[in-house]
């Protein structure tokens, strides 16, 4: 066959046309099924993808995380482990809530339909899942553990029921955990975030601060960097002291939280959040209109407002007076907005001189300024810029001459001496606000009783499951819509038989995805939220696949849920998550995709024109997986064309006939090409480098179509050999042709007993094979490449100096020109520079 004809056949390929047989073999055979069986003697590897949420079909997004999952399960059921690859759907949530609103339907109608639309593009997408193990957490045999646990977390008194200031979405009409608002809005629909004050559930996740802490050195190495520090800062530990400041006429101090404790002598006033319940009580009452006033005002503002440096200070004396506990002077007490309710007791001490918020407070109210702490730039009284690193201590009493490190030490003891205060650790993260006041999510297992409180449901009533309400009844009303549901809110008292009310707020669809990695293991179990067996034979998730996105929120939450279950005995491990990749983002024109800007792009269209097989090759090929893809710059046809390549080796192959078998009689340099491959694409796999795994096969189909053409040809041992291990290679992101290339060549059934490339054996490269005999050297003279050398590959820096020094075309192109340098680079580079 000539190469034009070749390559008319070549276009003929068209990955489409064996989708559907794959899909049905994969069907029939379920080589993706993991096996639980404890006598299994293969290795366990539990790899889980971040589940979807069933919003439609699956987008671009998907395309790639999913591609990237499946490849390296794919890579582990080849090496020969018992994988666990499951799926299922985050279906609780919002966005089902508003369709329901939207089209007077129910929400569980709209999300079972997008979860089967999604079920079968995953199908059709070629994942390796164990479809057995497919849950959704709206099912109520699932909601119903979320409701158990929670209980078991009440009973630790890690489940508690507080008023106080809170996040509030306008838009979504219900609350939200300080994680979910971003810049100051809802992570959700992007609406401005206000302020409001409510009686919520938490969950107290400051208890495991520490832990969290603590155990993250844990992941180091096998998490991101930037994932670590981004959870590091969330949680903000920081050490300083507690300081108690008496206050005229009031029996009680008010204890501030600082981590500058040195800086005491330089606390000329003090400073309490507008809208905390201290402000209130501490307003003398001639004061207290104007303090209404400004807190009326203050109410408005978004936590961002009042958070910027760029904004005029405001503020309203508050009529009373501190005593700072060093000195004993008297110090005005201020009620202002940039301080924060939440913030330690909602009051700081001002020290003006170092803290340019303070400062600017000072200015504009003309507070007294004092220099505590020198250093070399001028004076914040007078330049209005506040100096707030290290110096010196002066006008500070005993810490006068200190630095900082030794005057702090000194002032905690000086407090801890007199009673007025101790050294503190305090945190920037707060407890986890869980209660949600809208209807498509886990109902909180409390029933509310005049004479008994809060009184947990009875474990043989659960689940409590919510009752069907349909579109206009849905309504967000600042409410839960379960409040108007009086036959299902209306119940006996579990404790006294008495009237009663069911909570009407339902949880945060976060607590969903906390444990669902353990649910997996035993999804169908009916004993418990999963059986600890199971779980610690499987988990924890040796990798773990997902977005960045998720760093704070569900890492977080699923960690601390983690540490949990392990302290309640159910589970005999900490981390969840052993290893995690994160994925860019598919883009397309350098901007997020969006109808708005016109930029969308329709996965479902592309699988169309490409093909499935070449859409996933374009997503692993276009970058590594953590950064971002712009579709406008990548080609899926190209990844046809190539595809075609593989397709047409193989058939090359098949056509020759059987064949010998006795690779070891194939052609050397194309066997030495072969397992370079194998052993490239092995490390670059298992170093999650993907896209240069798929670089290494591009090379290998280039060299077996020389051999092919221009070589040995198609009968060849080693290009039989070459074939086979593009196709198993290729499986891992190209799985339809693979299996059709592997079917062509008569691949032999690996030990799984299934005969589909997907559970073939893995490669293995031959040592010998990988020993380069001779690597070429590239010779420079001013910069032009004048000779090339066959050298060995360990040939020392002297040897190749002399080597290239005495080369005929080196010394042709000196011509007798002196030599002012020569760089060495063995063994593939000399560089001569003469004059």
């Amino acid at each position: 066959m000539t190469a034009a004809e070749r390559a008319d056949e070549a276009k003929a390929y068209d990955p489409r046309d064996f989708q559907d047989k794959w899909q049905a073999r994969w069907a029939e055979t379920e080589p993706f099924r993991a096996s639980d069986d404890p006598d299994d003697p293969r290795e366990r590897f539990y790899l889980v993808d971040m589940f979807p949420y069933p919003s439609g079909d699956l987008h671009m997004g998907h395309a790639e995380a999913y591609a990237i999952g499946d490849a390296m399960a794919r890579y582990w059921f080849l090496r020969g482990k018992n994988v666990l690859h499951p799926i299922g759907w985050d279906a609780f949530g919002l966005p089902a809530e508003n369709a329901a609103i939207r089209n007077g339907t129910h929400p569980s109608d709209w999300t079972y339909k997008n979860i089967e639309t999604q079920a079968a593009s995953f199908r059709r997408y070629a994942t390796s899942f164990d479809w057995s193990r497919r849950l959704a957490t709206c099912d109520p045999e699932y909601y119903r553990w979320n409701q158990w646990l929670f209980l078991r977390f009440y009973e630790r008194g890690l489940a508690y029921r507080k008023g106080g200031y809170v996040n509030w979405c306008p838009k979504d009409q219900t609350v939200l955990a300080n994680e979910q608002v971003v810049n100051g809005r809802c992570e959700r629909c992007g609406t401005e975030v206000v302020r409001r004050v409510l009686t919520q559930w938490y969950f107290k996740i400051t208890e495991y601060a520490d832990r969290l802490l603590a155990d993250a050195a844990e992941l180091e190495g096998n998490w991101p960097d930037r994932v670590l520090t981004m959870q590091r800062n969330w949680i903000g530990r920081s050490t300083g002291a507690e300081v108690d400041f008496a206050v005229e006429g009031r029996d009680e101090p008010v204890t501030v939280y600082t981590t500058r404790p040195d800086t005491l002598f330089g606390a000329t006033f003090m400073v309490v959040a507008a809208d905390s319940a201290l402000a209130s009580e501490l307003c003398a009452e001639g004061q207290r209109a104007e303090f209404e006033a400004y807190l009326a005002q203050v109410r408005k503002l978004t936590d961002i407002e009042r958070q910027s440096t760029d904004r005029e200070k405001t503020g309203v004396f508050l009529g009373v007076h501190a005593i700072n506990p060093v000195n004993g002077e008297l110090i005005p007490m201020w009620a202002a907005d940039y301080v924060l309710p939440d913030y330690g007791t909602g009051a700081i001490m001002a020290v003006p001189a170092h803290d340019q918020r303070d400062l600017d407070f000072a200015r504009k109210f003309g507070l007294p300024v004092r220099v505590v702490v020198a250093t070399d730039q001028a004076d914040p009284a007078v330049s209005g810029t506040a100096t707030p690193g290290d110096g010196t201590l002066v006008n500070s009493g005993p810490l006068d001459g200190l630095g900082k490190k030794a005057a702090i030490a000194r002032i905690i003891e000086v407090l801890d001496d007199k009673g007025l205060g101790k050294a503190a650790v305090n945190y920037r993260l707060r407890d986890w606000l869980l209660s949600r006041q809208r209807f498509w999510g886990t109902p909180i297992p409390i029933i509310h009783c005049p004479s008994c409180g809060e009184v947990p449901v009875p474990e043989d009533q659960l689940p409590v499951e919510l009752p069907y309400l349909r579109g206009a009844d849905l309504a967000p009303k600042g409410v839960s819509p379960l409040a108007a549901a009086s036959d299902w809110v209306n119940v006996e008292c579990p404790k006294c038989g008495g009237a009663a009310r069911r909570d009407t707020d339902t949880m945060d669809t976060f607590v969903d995805s906390s444990w669902y990695q353990f649910r997996y293991c035993s999804p169908r179990y009916d004993g418990g939220p999963f059986r600890s067996e199971d779980v610690n034979q499987w988990a924890p998730v040796d990798l773990y696949v997902g977005g960045v996105e998720h760093a704070i929120l569900h890492l977080l939450y699923a960690r601390f849920f983690t540490k949990v279950l392990q302290d309640l005995g159910l589970i005999d491990f900490g981390e969840p998550f052993v290893r995690l990749i994160n994925q860019g983002q598919v883009i397309n024109q350098g901007k997020a995709m969006s109808k708005s800007l016109g930029n969308g792009v329709n996965l479902g269209e592309q699988i169309d024109r490409f093909g499935v097989d070449a859409i996933r090759l374009t997503m692993i090929f276009a970058s590594p997986p953590q950064d971002d893809i712009d579709w406008a710059d990548v080609n899926p046809d190209a990844m046809v064309k190539f595809l075609g390549r593989v397709w047409r080796i193989a058939a090359d192959v098949a056509a020759a006939g059987p064949g010998n078998r006795d690779f070891a009689a194939g052609d050397a340099g194309l066997r030495r090409v072969t397992h370079k491959m194998v052993d490239e694409v092995t490390r670059q796999v298992e170093n999650y480098h993907l896209n240069v795994a798929v670089a290494r096969l591009m090379e290998l189909v280039s060299a077996t179509r020389k051999a092919i053409d221009s070589g040995p040809g198609a009968a060849d041992p080693a290009v039989r050999e070459a074939a086979e291990a593009l196709a198993v290679s290729l499986s891992l992101f190209a799985p339809y042709t693979a299996e059709e290339c592997w079917e062509a060549l008569g691949g032999p059934v690996g030990p799984s007993g299934i005969p589909s490339v997907a559970r073939a054996a893995w490669p293995a490269a031959d040592p010998a094979l990988l020993v380069q005999e001779t690597v070429t050297c590239v010779v420079q003279v001013n910069g032009k490449v004048r000779d090339r050398l066959e050298v060995s590959p360990d040939i020392t820096e002297a040897e190749l100096h002399d080597l290239a020094m005495a080369a005929t075309g080196v010394t042709r192109a000196l011509a007798g020109q002196e030599v002012k340098r020569v760089v060495v680079r063995p063994p593939k580079l000399v560089n001569i520079v003469a004059a």
